[in-house]
C-alpha cells in the first residue's frame, strides 16, 4: 500500500491542472452531518422512544407501522439534513481551494451540500439520488418532486397537535400517475429513478474521465467508504492506474492506497487545510 505525508498530497494536489472528486458520506460528517449522537437525539428523541432506533442511518430502514409514521420521519431526516443546512464551511473550503482547477465531483451523497456551496450543477453527478427531491416508490415513472414545502407542512402540523411521530393523512404524498406511495430519491433498490437529469450527469462524468489523459491530473477521494464501493472508491482505483493519474485519499477510518498516490488517515476536517491548495 502506497502513502505519502501530508506534504506529498499537498503537492499532487498543488500541481494538478485537472482534478476529479469522489465524495462520500465521511465527508458531509466531518463537515458536521452526523448521523448519530447528540445532534441524532436532539432531532429524533421521540422517535427514539417510540420506535428505538439508534441513528438515522438505519432508521430510514425501519419498517414503519403506516405511510403517516414513515413520513412523520421523513419529513423531519430531509430538513435536518438537505434542508435545513447552510453550506457547511468544510465545503465551502475544498471547493474554494479547487476554485482554479479543471474540476468535476462524482458523489454518493444526496444532501446538496456541493450545490449549496456554489458548485455549477454540470461539474456534478450525484450517483445516488437527492434528499431534496421525492420519487414514486415503485419507480413507475420517471419524475422528481420537490419536497421542501411538504417536510415544512408535516413538521408544522406536528408542532400544532403534539405528535411528531406522525404525519397528517391529508399530507401523506401519492404518485400522482399511479396513485401508490412515493418515497425520497434515494437509491435503495431497482426503483431508483434515472431521469434524464441523472442521465446527462452521468455522462458529463463519464466525459471527464475520458479527459484525464489530457492534463496533469489527480483523483481527490474524501469520506468514501465501503458501503458502495462499486460507485468511487473501486473505479478510483482502477482509473488511477490506467490514467497513471495519483490518487489522494482522505478517509477517517482507512485511507490505504494500492496506486500511486497518498493515502491520510484522520478527520477530513483537520487535514484539509494542511493539503489544500494554496493561492487559490
Amino acid at each position: 500500500m502506497r502513502t505519502c505525508d501530508r506534504a506529498g498530497a499537498g503537492g499532487l494536489l498543488a500541481n494538478a491542472e485537472r482534478v476529479l472528486v469522489g465524495a462520500g458520506a465521511g465527508l458531509s460528517a466531518a463537515a458536521g452531518l452526523t448521523y448519530s449522537g447528540e445532534r441524532f437525539h436532539r432531532s429524533f428523541e421521540p422517535f427514539i422512544r417510540r420506535y428505538g432506533v439508534t441513528d438515522m442511518y438505519s432508521a430510514g430502514f425501519y419498517p414503519f407501522p403506516s405511510e403517516e409514521d414513515r413520513w412523520a420521519y421523513w419529513a423531519r431526516h430531509v430538513w435536518a439534513n438537505r434542508h435545513e443546512p447552510p453550506a457547511l464551511p468544510l465545503y465551502r473550503e475544498v471547493l474554494a481551494a479547487l476554485k482554479n482547477k479543471d474540476l468535476f465531483v462524482v458523489t454518493t451523497n444526496v444532501d446538496g451540500q456541493f450545490e449549496k456551496a456554489g458548485l455549477a450543477p454540470e461539474r456534478l453527478f450525484a450517483v445516488q439520488g437527492d434528499y431534496g427531491l421525492n420519487q414514486c416508490a415503485r419507480g413507475c415513472h420517471d419524475g422528481l418532486y420537490p419536497n421542501r414545502e411538504l417536510a415544512e407542512s408535516i413538521l408544522a402540523a406536528a408542532r400544532e397537535d403534539g405528535d411528531p411521530t406522525r404525519a397528517p393523512n391529508g399530507l401523506v404524498p401519492r404518485c400522482p400517475v399511479c396513485g401508490g406511495p412515493m418515497t425520497v430519491h434515494v437509491r435503495v433498490d431497482g426503483s431508483f429513478v434515472e431521469d434524464a437529469a441523472w442521465r446527462e450527469a452521468q455522462k458529463r462524468y463519464l466525459h471527464f474521465v475520458e479527459r484525464m489523459h489530457g492534463k496533469p491530473a489527480v483523483l481527490l477521494e474524501l469520506g468514501v467508504g465501503w458501503n458502495t464501493p462499486s460507485v468511487i472508491h473501486l473505479p478510483f482505483e482502477r482509473l488511477s492506474a490506467l490514467a497513471g493519474a495519483p490518487l489522494v485519499r482522505m478517509n477517517r477510518d482507512d485511507a490505504r492506497v494500492p496506486v500511486s498516490g497518498a493515502g491520510l488517515q484522520g478527520d477530513i476536517a483537520e487535514l484539509w487545510p494542511l493539503v489544500a491548495p494554496r493561492g487559490a
